[in-house]
């Protein structure tokens, strides 16, 4: 049931909607999904899926509301990413990270990398980039829940996004990643994309796989989901299930393509016979936690040439970040209340610790190195009704980007110390942006 906006929010809306947009999430429980046109958005492609299996077996995928952020901050966000994109590309930065990180994250593809995730909490001084993830998942089902939303007044309506092609955008970037890749693109079309993950019919965002399958044919490119034993390289072509294949859509969470199962496909990589994306270097330049430790690092930045606007935006909107080494495991130990503790190759929360929760036993194992230590942003809040009960839910942004350009911004709420899937009511969540009308100073 919709508690509707009320109407001291909609005054200071129509006033200044940056300082509204808190308040919006805690006064307005509205429901904004209309499940029917949900239904329609996840089954509009030939194939298997099915909305109302989805909901049975993914019960806490999607929320039944909506996210308020102030367009400050939503611009603000992209003004960061766009910054850590131009320091990703300086030599300096490239050389540092590199050189802890595996030796394959050296091999050097033309390939940018789909579906960078930066994920941010906004703490009182704005936008806080947590962390960012190499392989995102979920933009193609948050670009179709994103199709699904009423408003539920005026005041509402009002903020709901222009719809937007997202699904022609995110084929355009496969096929971008293809002519980066190779030098005979023009003359050869993406013909096969196959989407590689363990035992991908098991993993809770399966159903994206099969809507990123039927994207793909419906815009003329064959594609299959398999698992990795499904490929194989005899030297000169990546072939799954005797089919050749152009590029392999990496849903894959070992970063470095290390483990024996995935012999074929980092052969095939290191050969340049097939277009992986995202791929080892990709992780390494953006996703390992370390680097968040070389973004903060203000008097190295400025070594290497980052100006000071550009420096005092990051130090403004990135956590402090140390690595965990055993010779300080004791005062790691002694702040850690003030710490989130991190693997280094980390995804989905997990093996994360809230420093305040974590047990001695544990923490032996996070000192003995493999973890960053990321001081506590506490995120914002959601405030719903489940059931007919206020619960207020922790909420994580999550900006899709592309060669530095943000195609989409996501919410995850949730309650606990980790983002999940598991909390009823929660779930992934559209992002309605709040207009920010007023100069004023605090206008976030």
């Amino acid at each position: 049931m919709n508690k509707g906006l009320p109407s001291s929010v909609r005054d200071l809306l129509a006033a200044d909607g940056g300082l509204a947009a808190e308040l919006i999430n805690r006064d307005c429980a509205c429901i904004s999904v209309d499940h029917e046109l949900l239904k329609q958005a996840l089954e509009k492609g030939e194939g298997t899926m099915s909305h109302a299996e989805v909901l049975t077996t993914r019960p806490h995928l999607f929320s039944n509301s909506v996210v308020f952020v102030s367009e400050a901050n939503l611009a603000r966000m992209a003004r960061m990413i766009a910054v850590l994109e131009r320091v990703v590309r300086l030599p300096a930065y490239r050389e540092r990270v590199l050189a802890y990180a595996p030796p394959v994250a050296r091999h050097s593809p033309g390939a940018a990398g789909v579906f960078l995730g930066y994920d941010f909490h906004l703490g009182p001084e704005g936008p806080q980039l947590i962390e960012i993830n190499s392989n995102a998942g979920g933009a193609l089902l948050n670009a179709r829940l994103l199709r699904a939303q009423r408003a539920c007044c005026a005041p509402v309506a009002s903020m709901m996004p222009v719809p937007t092609p997202v699904d022609e955008a995110l084929v355009a970037m496969f096929r971008k990643e293809w002519h980066l890749a190779r030098s005979d693109a023009a003359l050869r079309p993406l013909a096969r994309i196959v989407i590689v993950d363990q035992q991908p019919a098991t993993q809770y965002l399966a159903p994206e796989f099969e809507l990123f399958r039927q994207l793909f044919e419906a815009n003329g490119i064959g594609a299959m989901v398999a698992d990795p034993a499904e490929l194989s390289f005899d030297g000169e072509r990546l072939q799954c299930r005797g089919q050749l294949v152009d590029l392999v859509y990496n849903r894959l969470t070992d970063f470095a393509l290390e483990e024996p199962q995935h012999a074929a496909l980092r052969a095939a990589y290191l050969a340049d016979a097939v277009v992986l994306t995202p791929h080892p270097q990709t992780h390494a330049l953006f996703a390992d936690k370390r680097n968040l430790a070389a973004l903060g690092d203000d008097c190295w930045l400025r070594e290497i040439g980052l100006n000071e606007d550009d420096r005092m935006l990051l130090s403004s909107s990135i956590p402090r970040t140390e690595e965990v080494l055993p010779a300080q495991a004791g005062a790691f130990w002694a702040s850690r209340k003030q710490w989130f503790f991190k693997p280094v190759a980390g995804f989905g929360s997990k093996a994360t610790y809230r420093g305040d929760k974590v047990t001695r036993r544990v923490f032996e194992e996070v000192s003995r190195g493999g973890y960053v230590a990321q001081a506590v942003v506490q995120p914002s809040v959601r405030r719903l009704l489940v059931d007919g009960v206020e619960q207020d839910f922790k909420v994580d942004l999550r900006n899709y980007v592309y060669r530095g350009a943000v195609q989409l911004v996501s919410a995850r709420l949730y309650r606990g110390q980790t983002t999940n899937f598991r909390t009823p009511g929660g779930g992934f969540a559209a992002v309605f942006p709040v207009p920010c009308q007023s100069s004023a100073a605090g206008c976030r």
